[in-house]
């Protein structure tokens, strides 16, 4: 992990450059992986998983027996904890639900908007070397509360045919019984298209690897909307003197372990204190089962000493990490600022994990520069704004000449004489 000293501006896409993605390549493999799952549905997904997760299934659909016994598999203090984090996850969303909008906005004119819960969505569940549970709240939890009609959950199989327990067990205790063991871009071309077993849905979320993440985005294509375009996870942590470097550390490590394609940033005011969270890195790191993956991702990351907090906002702000910690003196003054990011996280007690897991928040956040053109999921994600009007007599009256000089300045006469014809009506049929 090098060490910056107040890079110039111009220079920061260069020197802060994610691991380039090879696009290409990667959508050589997924386009046929799509085109057969679209054309052999069940069958090819039942050869992917011979192919590339080694087991021979019987049945893609996980079984109410395999669901029922997940939570005999899994710890009391596991089981606890995810249903501490469901509630706090629960209520932070619950609390975005909104009411509808209703507003008349000139006499006998009446506009309403309101949400409607989409109505079919897929959740990709990642459970490769790392089986992500916690993402079963975040994707779930929301497509609970928005009232989605039908939600279908893919995650590839073990070995062994087996889903990991956790999964199942979070699955079902939020709501979520059809699961499908499908993984990879098999499992994105499925729920795009429909098969005999998976359903078509009409929005797909959820992290994955870079052919997860192409098949969602060729996905796009057949009309099925993703949550947002996604990379490899990031983190950025922005401090001072006053932060403790074993803390800022343990939380560049906790990004990096996510892979070897992650990446972490460090911004700070001093050279000494970068040296030293760099000293607590090769300290901790040596700790990790997962400190290869760990190792290589500090290879992709740097450390920037930027004494003028202005430059550093500014920095941060081009940057627009996934993940922004910020730990500082001024921290409230800094995080007014910051008008790029999935999700920050403020004060020296506030490790991102606690997002990934459960503070309330939701982890699925846009990586790779996208957090200045998207948000991260939330309840909004699994929704949608439906707009309404009414117009009473009086009120095409009061609106209607406006529409006309409008329609007529557009040249688009049929539009004037929708208006015009009513207008007509009401003047002949007056009492």
């Amino acid at each position: 992990m090098k060490i910056l000293k107040n890079p110039a501006p111009e220079t920061w896409s260069k020197k802060l450059a994610r691991p380039v993605q090879k696009s290409k390549q990667i959508n050589k493999i997924v386009k046929p992986i799509l085109r057969k799952v679209r054309r052999n549905g069940d069958k090819s997904l039942l050869k992917f998983a011979l192919e590339y997760d080694h087991v021979q299934l019987e049945e893609l659909l996980v079984s109410e027996a395999e669901i029922n016994a997940s939570k005999a598999k899994l710890s009391p203090e596991l089981i606890d904890a995810i249903q501490v984090a469901k509630k706090n996850i629960e209520r932070f969303h619950k609390a975005q639900v909104s009411e509808e909008l209703v507003e008349e906005v000139m006499p006998g004119v009446i506009c309403r908007r309101k949400s409607m819960p989409i109505q079919k969505v897929g959740l990709y569940i990642p459970g490769g070397t790392a089986p992500l549970f916690s993402t079963v709240l975040m994707l779930g939890i929301p497509a609970v509360i928005a009232g989605c009609k039908e939600i279908v959950l893919c995650s590839p199989p073990d070995r062994d045919g087996n889903i990991h327990p956790a999964i199942l067990f979070t699955a079902n205790l939020v709501g979520i019984t059809k699961i499908v063991k499908a993984g990879g871009a098999q499992a994105i071309a499925a729920m795009t298209f429909g098969t005999e077993t998976v359903p078509k849905v009409d929005k797909i979320f959820g992290p994955g690897n870079q052919y997860v993440t192409a098949a969602k985005q060729l996905a796009t294509g057949f009309g099925v909307a993703i949550d947002m375009p996604a990379g490899p996870s990031e983190v950025l942590v922005y401090v001072d003197d006053t932060a403790n470097p074993a803390f800022v550390a343990a939380d560049l490590l906790s990004q990096a372990e996510h892979g070897v394609d992650s990446q972490v940033v460090l911004v700070c005011k001093s050279k000494k204190f970068a040296k030293q969270v760099l000293s607590e890195i090769e300290e901790q790191v040596e700790e990790l089962p997962r400190k290869d993956i760990a190792l290589k991702a500090l290879k992709n990351s740097v450390a920037v000493v930027m004494e003028d907090q202005e430059q550093a906002i500014a920095l941060i702000n081009d940057y627009a990490p996934e993940h922004l910690i910020i730990a500082l003196e001024n921290e409230d003054e800094v995080v007014n600022e910051i008008v790029n990011a999935g999700s920050v996280f403020i004060g020296d007690f506030t490790p991102e994990s606690a997002g990934d897991y459960a503070s309330g928040t939701n982890h699925t956040l846009p990586t790779y520069g996208y957090a200045r053109s998207y948000s991260g999921v939330s309840l909004d994600s699994f929704i949608k704004k439906i707009t309404y009007q009414k117009i009473t007599a009086k009120g095409i009256q009061s609106l209607g000449p406006t529409i006309e000089v409008m329609a007529a300045n557009e040249l688009l006469d049929a539009h004037k004489n929708a208006v015009s014809i009513r207008l007509n009506y009401l003047k002949n049929n007056k009492k």
